[in-house]
C-alpha cells in the first residue's frame, strides 16, 4: 500500500472517530405512556424511566428500580449481540468483494 492511501485511510479512520464521539455525545428521547428511554447515538439505551405509574400501577420504589435496570441491561444486550451479527454478515460481503477490512475497523459494528 503506498503512503498517499494510507494517509488516506487514517485520515479516514480519524474522522469516523470524531463522528463516534459526537453519536456518543447525542441523545434521544422517546415515551410510550409514562416509560421514557433514553438511547445515544451509537444506539445504546443511556437511561430508562417510568415517568409515572400508569403502565404498571403499584409498582413499588423499588420494584421499578429493578425493573429499569432490567430492561435498560437487556436492550442494550441485544442491540450489542444484533450489531455483531451484522458486523460478521458484512465482513463476509466485503471479503466477497475484496475488501478485507479486519474487525472493529466498521463504526458502529
Amino acid at each position: 500500500m503506498d503512503m498517499s492511501k494510507m494517509w488516506e485511510l487514517m485520515k479516514l479512520q480519524q474522522e469516523a472517530m470524531k463522528i463516534k464521539k459526537e453519536l456518543e455525545n447525542t441523545i434521544i428521547e422517546a415515551e410510550v405512556n409514562g416509560l421514557v428511554i433514553s438511547v445515544n447515538g451509537e444506539m445504546k439505551v443511556d437511561k430508562v424511566d417510568f415517568e409515572t405509574k400508569d403502565l404498571i400501577p403499584g409498582l413499588s420504589e423499588s420494584a421499578q428500580k429493578a425493573l429499569e435496570e432490567a430492561i435498560l441491561q437487556a436492550v442494550n444486550k441485544g442491540t450489542k449481540k444484533a450489531q455483531e451479527v451484522a458486523a460478521e454478515k458484512m465482513q463476509w460481503v466485503m471479503s466477497q468483494m475484496g475488501l478485507n477490512i479486519p474487525a472493529g475497523w466498521l463504526p458502529g459494528m
